[in-house]
């Protein structure tokens, strides 16, 4: 495993219980930083937790990013205990049931786009005027190559996801003038308890797209965040970085 150096640096990551925020807590704390887990799932949490804590200073916090009060009160949870914050790492995120378009529950609609999208966004609103008023930070936000190309039946995830590349872009832009990077990659599908949401027949699409001919695993997709929330990564911001297994190159 190649050594990004991250030591001194505090660094948030929801949705960070299991899957990829588990992954990139892990892969964080490994290269020595402090880490705030940001989950909703109490037991979960708790586990990770139980888990993690001898690789590092771990705080647990409990946080629902699609709610905005909760999500200020985790920052400031968090600027408590760790003094600060200089990594942010929006993973936090739900797939929401397989049906087309014209069939889709509205209520899951809300419920996706609130958590994937919405959450993405109150999570970036509470946490860059810190990193602004130091002029240093890092901000990575997972999308999904579903934000890319697509995915049908999938019509929230898809368009939540879409809406997470394009709100990268747009903050990289406004905070080009700041020692502050932001970016995102889209992994393709990871086999993690996400899939438990979807129906095998979408599991299996999503595989047959895919020229790798797997599934990512979570830790490719935490080495590749553990570079973009590093010092190295001092120049790009904005940017997409593809993690599809050949899918999307672009």
């Amino acid at each position: 495993m190649n050594q990004i150096d991250l030591k001194g640096q505090r660094a948030v990551v929801t949705g960070a219980a299991q899957g990829i925020g588990r992954a990139v807590a892990e892969r964080l704390l490994e290269s020595g930083a402090e880490v705030a887990l940001w989950d909703r799932d109490e037991a979960t949490l708790a586990q990770a937790v139980q888990d993690l804590a001898a690789l590092g200073r771990i705080v647990p916090i409990e946080a629902d990013v699609s709610d905005l009060n909760s999500v200020t009160g985790a920052v400031d949870e968090t600027r408590a205990h760790l003094g600060g914050i200089d990594i942010l790492v929006n993973n936090a995120g739900i797939s929401g049931p397989n049906a087309p378009t014209w069939e889709y529950p509205p209520e899951a609609w809300r419920e996706v786009l609130a958590i994937d999208l919405t959450g993405v966004f109150y999570c970036c609103r509470a946490v860059l005027p810190h990193l602004i008023e130091r002029n240093y930070g890092r901000v990575v936000n997972v999308a999904s190559v579903a934000g890319k190309e697509g995915n049908p039946n999938a019509p929230a995830y898809s368009a939540a996801k879409a809406g997470v590349i394009a709100l990268t872009k747009s903050l990289g832009k406004e905070l080009a003038g700041y020692d502050i990077g932001v970016n995102c990659v889209t992994p393709a599908a990871a086999r993690t308890r996400i899939f438990d949401q979807m129906t095998e027949q979408h599991v299996d699409y999503m595989l047959s797209k895919i020229p790798r001919g797997r599934f990512v695993e979570v830790a490719e997709v935490a080495a590749m965040v553990a570079w973009l929330v590093s010092r190295e990564c001092s120049f790009t911001t904005g940017g997409v970085f593809d993690l599809s297994g050949g899918r999307a190159t672009y």
